[in-house]
C-alpha cells in the first residue's frame, strides 16, 4: 500500500462535505454556540500556553496478536486529527489545548458486581500484564480512517483482575470531567461525563485493549491519555479516553452519544457498511494520510476488517435493529 507525504488537512477535506456540514450542525442544537464563551475561550488561551507533552519510550513492549499488516498512518496525523470533545470540537483542537490535562498521578476506581471494588493505581494496571504493540485499522463513523500502532494490554486482564459477580453482564466506562483541565466540559456539548459500555463478552475478547501509548511511547494527551479504551471492529466514538472509571452492571448502560441522540448512535457502533448513518452512507472510507480531499475512497470492511475474530459474537443478532 502506498502512503502519501502527510499534509496539513482540513476536517472538511477528510469527511465528506455534506457530512461534515451535518455534523457541526447537528452539534451547534446540541450547545455548541456557546464554545466562544468567555469561561472556555480563557479555558484554550491558558491550555495555547502550556509547553509540548515530553514524549517518552515505553519498554519492554512484545508484539501483540491479530495486528494488520497495513503501514501506520503517519505519527502527525495520528496526533492531530483528533476528536477529543472535552478539549475542543474540532479536529485540530485536542492537540493544541489538551495539555492542561495533569496525568500522573492517575486512579481507576473499579466498581459495581465485582468482587475485587477498588481504585487501582494506573502503575498497578500496567503490572496486570506485559505491554504490547497492537497495529489496529481504526474507523470513525464520519467516514475517516487510520491505522494506528497502539502500545496496550488485554481489557480482559483488568475484568480477570476484578472478578466481576455472576450479575455481570456490561462494563461501562467513565471518562474524566474536571473543567479546570478540560475547558470543553464548560460547555454543554454533551452529558458530562463522557461514558461509554460494553456487552462483557465483548470486553473480554483479545482484541479490545487498553491503551497507555502509540508508536512506541506514551499516549500523547489529545489521544486520550494516560489511559483509554481501543476496540478496532467498532466506530471510534467507542474508544473513551482518560479513563477514571470501570462499573460492572447488569443493566446496559446509556453512553453519552446515545443519550444525545439515540437514533443516530447505537450502543453496539459496530462498523457495518450495511447500515447507514441516517445523514451518511457508511459504505466507504477515506485513510488520512492518503492524499486530503483527493485521496481514493475504499470500501468499508465489515467489523472494520475483524469479522473473522468477533463475528460469533453477534451470530443471530439483527445488526440493523442493534447497531
Amino acid at each position: 500500500m502506498i502512503i502519501s507525504r502527510p499534509s496539513d488537512i482540513a476536517p472538511s477535506e477528510i469527511t465528506p462535505r455534506e457530512a461534515y456540514a451535518e455534523r457541526r450542525r447537528f452539534l451547534q442544537t446540541a450547545g455548541l454556540g456557546l464554545i466562544a464563551s468567555a469561561g472556555l475561550a480563557s479555558g484554550l488561551v491558558q491550555a495555547a500556553n502550556v509547553q509540548p507533552q515530553a514524549r517518552r519510550k515505553l519498554a519492554p513492549i512484545v508484539k501483540g496478536p491479530y495486528a494488520t499488516d497495513e503501514k501506520p498512518t503517519p505519527y502527525a496525523d495520528v496526533t492531530t486529527y483528533n476528536n477529543f470533545y472535552e478539549f475542543g470540537t474540532d479536529k485540530s483542537d485536542p492537540s493544541r489545548n489538551a495539555g492542561t490535562i495533569r496525568t500522573r498521578p492517575w486512579t481507576v476506581s473499579v466498581e459495581g458486581d465485582v468482587k475485587r471494588a477498588k481504585r487501582i493505581s494506573l502503575d498497578d494496571l500496567l503490572k496486570l500484564a506485559p505491554l504490547e504493540e497492537r497495529i489496529y485499522r481504526m474507523r470513525c463513523v464520519e467516514g475517516w480512517s487510520m491505522v494506528i500502532p497502539w502500545v496496550g494490554f488485554p481489557l480482559a486482564r483488568l475484568i480477570e483482575w476484578a472478578e466481576p459477580t455472576g450479575n455481570a453482564r456490561y462494563v461501562e466506562f467513565i471518562s474524566l470531567a474536571d473543567p479546570d483541565q478540560m475547558p470543553g466540559v464548560r460547555v454543554p456539548v454533551l452529558d458530562w461525563p463522557y461514558t461509554e459500555g460494553l456487552r462483557l463478552d465483548e470486553a473480554r475478547h483479545p482484541l479490545a485493549i487498553l491503551a497507555v501509548g502509540l508508536y512506541g511511547e506514551t499516549l500523547p494527551d489529545q489521544n486520550g491519555a494516560p489511559l483509554r479504551l481501543v476496540v478496532p471492529w467498532k466506530y471510534g466514538f467507542k474508544g473513551i479516553k482518560s479513563i477514571v472509571s470501570l462499573r460492572f452492571t447488569e443493566k446496559m448502560p446509556v453512553s453519552s452519544w446515545m443519550r444525545a441522540n439515540s437514533r443516530e448512535y447505537g450502543f453496539y457502533s459496530n462498523v457495518n457498511p450495511e447500515v447507514d448513518h441516517p445523514r451518511w452512507s457508511q459504505a466507504t472510507e477515506r485513510r488520512i494520510g492518503e492524499g486530503g480531499l483527493f485521496n481514493r475512497r475504499r470500501k468499508t470492511l465489515m467489523f472494520n476488517g475483524y469479522a473473522d475474530q468477533v463475528g460469533q459474537l453477534y451470530a443471530g443478532m439483527d445488526l440493523r435493529k442493534y447497531f
